[in-house]
């Protein structure tokens, strides 16, 4: 009797000991699984003490992304809160709080054993998604491995997003005492959309190339020197030009172009073009720019029509255009002009575009620039932003870049003429290739205009395109979406059926939107000697109005 009165009072005891080392707290490390696979490196720790936990990512951004902030969410149970933290690349320590709360799960009658631990199963649907955890009161810990799914006064061990994404506790570490879980100095503390602004922002390579520039035709006074950093007018005023610093590793990123353009007092809607300018050959448009349109390679059609600087040849590359975008007619400068029920005009016309494509020419520094076709004294405000994304890629390509072509008068007032030159020829290109190149891709922008209404803009045509005289393909740019931006164009002119003339369906374009490039694969593209042409039936003159055609094309390869 003695003997068995000894044994219970050791494994009473050994359970009191063993809860108490309980209440310590401890860790949780989960693992995450996708259709069963580890996720390699990919690691979550739930840290619990005193009533407060600490959520914790492994982030391998943190190793290839400078500046990739360091973050953790801490919970005060206590209190009822759940805190955001973020270490910035500065050193500087910014937080968010918001209320504790807790989802509001379907608890189901399944169990499951993890880690030795009898679980129970709930079940919750998120913004379509199905969340299923699985979750034990057994253990003094409390929390789980993300901090918007609790359940209260238990701990989750393993949760499931509709049947394949998983993260499951592998191991459980208990303390040996109590620690404290969240610091005493989190630093500066930020509303949520402030907080996660400043987060994402931080790592976010933003170069300001011009802000609030003003263009248009106002004889801007003109400096052919880019080295004063400042922003340069040609044409008129109507191409503003500026040489800027660019990330270095910009492989490592994801690059868009974003543009924010209004009205200064131009009503209509114009060809825009957002450009870069290689100066990787012994010419460039640098030269049409500074000494005159004479400067550069002049293209003749068969008819004798001249068109200046518009194709590369093996001493001069043609601008390349990050973004062709169509101003729309009066936004905001004319927003009190006219009021019709059911639309709000909108305030600006926002242009954002992936041009990773093109990153080695928006790698260490690039002559940039933006051109706005107009007569207008006020013309038009834009601001031009290059957003670097971080992408992950570790290691850099070898990219093959080839400027083709572009007809895109962007020095109209300095005297570039319109390209109606497809009225009697084809536009022919002469390129060597390297040995080496790869799936070589031609990305072309088209879009038609002038006319009127039996003119090109409104009727549409093939653009077909040869390989050393072989036709390989063909397609026709047109758009007929363009009344979807109605509450663009406060003054287009409005007709006796009720349509608006921003309604119309054009060649490729519609007023306050972008046009996207075409991606057409070169896989007959040999090494050596090669000739592209690219041939448009364009309409003929109808007395002063002319048809003519804007379009660029650059070559990207693997090497």
């Amino acid at each position: 009797m003695k003997k068995h009165l000894l044994l219970f009072t050791l494994l009473v005891f050994s359970i009191s000991l063993f809860a108490k080392d309980l209440k310590k707290g401890g860790t949780i490390t989960y693992t995450s699984y996708n259709q069963g696979t580890l996720v390699e490196g990919s690691k979550t720790t739930l840290e619990y003490s005193k009533n407060q936990a600490q959520i914790t990512e492994s982030n391998e951004m943190q190793k290839i992304v400078p500046g990739y902030p360091s973050s953790t969410v801490y919970i005060d149970f206590a209190n009822k809160q759940v805190i955001s933290h973020s270490t910035l690349k500065d050193a500087k320590k910014i937080y968010s709080a918001s209320d504790l709360k807790y989802a509001q799960f379907e608890f189901l009658n399944e169990t499951e054993k993890i880690l030795g631990y009898e679980c129970k199963k709930a079940k919750i649907s998120i913004n379509s998604n199905t969340i299923e955890v699985w979750y034990t009161d057994q253990l003094s810990i409390k929390g789980s491995c993300m901090a918007g799914l609790m359940v209260e006064n238990a701990v989750i061990l393993k949760y499931l997003r509709n049947g394949s994404s998983e993260q499951r506790a592998t191991q459980i570490d208990f303390f040996k005492q109590d620690k404290n879980i969240i610091p005493a100095d989190l630093g500066t503390k930020l509303e949520g959309k402030e907080y996660r602004t400043a987060v994402s922002q931080s790592f976010l390579i933003n170069i300001n190339v011009f802000d609030n520039e003003k263009i248009c035709w106002d004889k801007m006074p003109e400096n052919p020197s880019l080295e004063s950093g400042q922003t340069l007018h040609f044409g008129g005023g109507t191409l503003i030009l500026k040489k800027v610093k660019l990330p270095k590793d910009a492989y490592k990123y994801s690059i868009f172009a974003e543009l924010i353009q209004r009205s200064n007092g131009d009503a209509y809607d114009r060809t825009g073009s957002v450009f870069v300018i290689p100066t990787d050959k012994q010419k460039s448009f640098l030269d049409a720019l500074q000494k005159g349109m004479d400067a550069v390679p002049m293209f003749t059609a068969k008819d004798g029509t001249k068109f200046a600087g518009a194709i590369s040849d093996e001493n001069y590359s043609p601008v390349v255009e990050l973004m062709r975008f169509f101003t729309s007619f009066g936004v905001s400068h004319f927003n009190d002009r006219l009021a019709i029920p059911g639309i709000e005009w909108r305030d600006s016309s926002v242009f954002k575009e992936n041009v990773s494509y093109l990153t080695p020419l928006l790698t260490e520094e690039a002559i940039i620039g933006v051109y706005i076709g107009n007569y207008d004294k006020g013309g038009h405000k834009i601001s031009l932003n290059l957003r670097y994304y971080p992408n992950g890629e570790t290691e850099k390509p070898k990219t093959w870049i080839y400027p083709l072509f572009c007809t895109t008068n962007i020095l109209e007032m300095g005297g570039q003429g319109y390209a109606s030159i497809f009225g009697t020829d084809s536009l022919t290109v002469t390129l060597n290739v390297p040995e080496d190149v790869k799936n070589p891709v031609l990305y072309y922008l088209s879009t038609g205009h002038g006319g009127w209404g039996g003119g090109d803009e409104f009727n549409p045509k093939e653009n077909s395109f040869l390989l050393n005289g072989n036709k390989f393909f063909a397609y026709t740019p047109w758009r007929d979406d363009c009344a979807t931006y109605r509450e663009y164009n406060p003054v287009s002119g409005n007709f006796w059926n009720g349509l608006s003339s921003s309604d119309f369906s054009r060649s490729g374009w519609c007023p306050g939107t972008i046009t996207n490039p075409v991606r057409i694969p070169l896989s007959d593209l040999k090494a050596g000697k090669n000739v592209i042409q690219v041939a448009i039936p364009q309409g003929k003159p109808e007395g002063s109005s002319i048809s003519y055609w804007n379009i660029s094309g650059v070559i990207v390869g693997e090497r």
